[in-house]
């Protein structure tokens, strides 16, 4: 039985071990960290307004996780979810759950612009998000950290 709901705190660890392996897959172009990873899965299971995350269950096994950035897409006139982070183990590929987390983002938030990025080497991730009906979008992606110090 597949199964897709809302992070929970019982998930957290089996989700950042799952983000150290992503993260250090040339599906990322970043490394992360821990320190990173732990703030994000701590957010998701607090009262966030800007991200959410969910977890993809196999027979009451974790085999996969998401996080959706939430957003307002100014050139499209309403709300954009950015899906970040898709994430399934090996053995749980090619089995239709990213189609199951797509149409279940799709149901939960039905007037939206989808978005979300993807290496260009992986091109398994990126044909897939065709079939679903992603098209590209050629803009140059850009960014600027700033950071506290202590």
């Amino acid at each position: 039985m597949i199964e897709i709901h809302t992070m929970r705190s019982e998930d957290a660890q089996t989700v950042i071990e799952m983000m150290k392996v992503f993260y250090a897959s040339p599906a990322v172009h970043t490394d992360g960290s821990t320190e990173i990873f732990e703030q994000n899965v701590n957010r998701c299971l607090q009262d966030e307004p800007y991200l959410e995350g969910y977890v993809m269950k196999e027979d009451g096994q974790i085999v996969g996780y998401a996080m959706a950035a939430k957003s307002f897409a100014t050139e499209f006139g309403k709300p954009c979810i950015w899906l970040e982070d898709l994430y399934l183990k090996p053995e749980a590929r090619s089995r239709g759950l990213a189609h199951r987390y797509f149409n279940f983002m799709k149901q939960k938030y039905p007037d939206t612009v989808f978005r979300l990025e993807a290496s260009s080497g992986n091109t398994k991730a990126i044909d897939l998000y065709r079939r679903l009906g992603f098209s590209e979008m050629t803009y140059t992606e850009m960014k600027y950290e700033t950071r506290e110090r202590k």
